[in-house]
């Protein structure tokens, strides 16, 4: 009887820190995406591969881009990857980082770019352009980072399963 009341006191306290726990996997799966370069829910999607910028202007800066990871200049966005809410029946993760969304669903965004004078070869004649704004139009692919996910969900259960093993063996 003794044994009963222990294992029943032990699986009392799995299900008050169980949200806490599946909480940690989620924040963890999501950061998992920036490593990995794909999203996981009932199939793998891979994120769409970089193109390469025009601002890179040499060959070692193409060559770091080709070895960096994708979304990861500073590490701010997967740092700030937390729990916001954890209650009894759900578990909110999220960001606040500005950009997180448009990465994370995709976008289009409109911009002015300022152009430099330069000077221009064409068909053997040089001419110079002179220093305007230019409208850029940037489309940002869907890099999906957070969200609903049956792997994540598979996980999470799993995770109480062996929990719950390990205290009634």
């Amino acid at each position: 009887m003794q044994d009963f009341l222990i294992k029943l006191d032990r699986l009392s306290k799995l299900y008050r820190k169980f949200p806490e726990m599946a909480a940690i996997e989620a924040v963890n799966f999501s950061k998992e995406r920036f490593v990995r370069k794909n999203w996981v829910d009932r199939t793998v999607t891979a994120w769409p591969a970089r193109k390469p910028s025009p601002e890179w202007h040499s060959e070692a800066q193409k060559k770091a881009a080709a070895r960096g990871s994708l979304m990861v200049k500073s590490g701010r966005l997967k740092r700030s990857i937390r729990k916001i809410k954890v209650t009894r029946n759900s578990v909110t993760i999220g960001t606040d980082v500005p950009y997180a969304e448009a990465h994370n669903e995709g976008a289009e965004i409109n911009t002015a770019v300022n152009i430099k004078s330069h000077s221009r070869k064409r068909k053997g004649r040089e001419s110079t352009v002179k220093a305007h704004r230019r409208k850029r139009k940037i489309k940002l692919p869907e890099r999906r980072f957070i969200g609903e996910s049956a792997v994540l969900l598979r996980r999470v259960e799993r995770l109480v399963q062996k929990e719950i093993n390990e205290i009634l063996k």
